[in-house]
């Protein structure tokens, strides 16, 4: 699946954007100033959006790379 796929997916099973994401994570205290503190590992990522939103683990990486600064909304 495409990072666009993921993307796809992950709006429609939660009504949330990327940037949605991006705002919640900054009140879990995962970001500041909209940077993934170093602390912050990608299982606890994948732990709060399985269990907040039920995403399997691809689609928690996918936020999790967005958030780290891997990926943007408009890579492939």
């Amino acid at each position: 699946m495409s990072f666009q796929g993921y993307l796809k997916t992950i709006k429609e099973k939660t009504g949330l954007e990327p940037g949605d994401f991006r705002n919640k994570a900054e009140e879990k205290h995962f970001t500041e100033n909209g940077l993934l503190r170093p602390e912050v590992k990608a299982g606890e990522i994948v732990s709060w959006l399985k269990n907040d939103y039920d995403l399997g683990h691809g689609h928690s990486m996918a936020i999790y790379a967005l958030l780290k600064g891997i990926k943007n909304e408009n890579s492939q």
